[in-house]
C-alpha cells in the first residue's frame, strides 16, 4: 500500500523538480522546491488522488515534507477510513 502511494506521489511531484531525482525521504521544503502554492497543490493532489478528506490536523508541514511522509499520511488516513456501509432504510 505504501509503495503504491510512494509511486503515485513521486509521479506527481517529480516533474516539478527540474530533473533533480528526489529520494523518498528528501525534505522537499529544505531543498527549496516547495513554495506555498505548491504546498497547496500537494494537499489537493493527495485528497483527489487517494479520495481522502484531510482535516486541519493533517495539514501539518511534517506530513508533506517528503514523498515518504505523504505516503505515511495516506496509509494512516486509509486505515482510519470506515468502509462504505450501505444504508438500510428503516421501516
Amino acid at each position: 500500500m505504501e509503495a503504491d502511494a510512494n509511486a503515485r506521489i513521486r509521479r506527481f511531484v517529480q516533474p516539478h523538480f527540474g530533473g533533480y531525482e528526489i529520494a523518498d525521504e528528501d525534505d522537499l521544503f529544505a531543498l527549496g522546491f516547495v513554495n506555498s502554492l505548491f504546498a497547496m497543490q500537494l494537499v489537493l493532489f493527495v485528497e483527489k488522488e487517494f479520495g481522502l478528506t484531510l482535516g486541519s490536523d493533517d495539514l501539518d508541514f511534517k506530513n508533506f515534507r517528503s514523498v515518504a511522509a505523504m505516503s505515511r499520511l495516506v496509509v494512516r488516513k486509509e486505515r482510519g477510513r470506515a468502509p462504505d456501509v450501505p444504508i438500510t432504510p428503516q421501516v
